[in-house]
């Protein structure tokens, strides 16, 4: 079942979705619902990978485990057994972990289901989660982003397991729009910028000069979906004031909701 906000506490507010274009749908309705007006500016693309062939040839392998860590690596790791019509025994041979409920579902809308989803949806909630199940020689896969934390190989190779690590996808710093953003945030025109992935926050730096970020984010509420995205945002000086309790997009509509709910004054 979708989630519902029914609270109106975001009417008037503007709030800056970073996400990438073809994810933005679902969080943009949540804020929408409670009120806000929500200005879409991708700083990010997600792309196929240089290659295919690594994760071709590893879904004509077979493993233990398939360790997914989120949705894009879902939809990707589908659109490419679709394609070539090979990989689906192994996936539905194997055991799967997701990330997160968000990666879970994806698995799910394809027929698939998920035996691990941590507490705590973040690499090392994984490991830990991982930790009783996975003994010396385990085989797992993990198709996930081209570049990205290593925390989760690191984990899992200590318990003994031989990991294939393979690019599912790439993402791209998206720059189209940034001169409209800039222009919004010179003019004060919006009250939150939010983050969902640590990409985003490092694409959304990238669009403006180090000495243009205070200025024209003075007064702006920063909301990060969890630790992971809110230490790159204060690695590049940005302070988060809002992060929800479970690390996921309905989650974080709520925390912002919540963050201006006037009996929280």
């Amino acid at each position: 079942m979708a989630e519902v906000i029914d609270d109106k506490h975001l009417t008037g507010r503007t709030i800056l979705v970073t996400r990438s274009r073809e994810q933005a749908a679902a969080f943009a309705g949540l804020l929408e619902a409670a009120g806000a007006r929500v200005l879409l500016v991708p700083t990010i693309a997600i792309e196929p990978p240089e290659s295919w062939a690594p994760l071709d040839a590893a879904l004509a392998d077979s493993f233990t485990w398939a360790v997914f860590t989120s949705v894009n690596g879902v939809a990707m790791v589908r659109r490419r057994v679709e394609a070539t019509g090979r990989g689906r025994a192994l996936l539905e041979q194997a055991r799967l972990a997701a990330i997160g409920p968000a990666t879970a579902a994806a698995l799910a809308d394809w027929g698939l289901t998920a035996a691990v989803v941590p507490r705590e949806y973040v690499a090392e909630g994984l490991v830990e989660s991982l930790r009783p199940l996975i003994g010396p020689g385990a085989r797992i896969l993990l198709p996930r982003a081209a570049e990205t934390r290593d925390v989760l190989v690191r984990g899992l190779a200590a318990l003994g397991a031989q990991v294939t690590e393979v690019a599912a996808y790439r993402t791209r710093s998206a720059r189209e729009q940034a001169p409209g953003l800039r222009e919004a945030l010179a003019e004060r025109r919006v009250d939150v910028v939010t983050f969902t992935s640590s990409s985003t926050v490092r694409s959304f730096c990238a669009l403006f000069g180090p000495a243009e970020l205070p200025r024209l984010l003075g007064g702006v509420t920063i909301a990060c979906i969890g630790p992971i995205t809110r230490a790159t945002a204060q690695g590049r000086g940005l302070a988060t004031q809002i992060m929800p309790e479970d690390y996921t997009i309905p989650g974080l509509a709520r925390a912002i909701v919540t963050y201006y709910d006037p009996a929280r004054s």
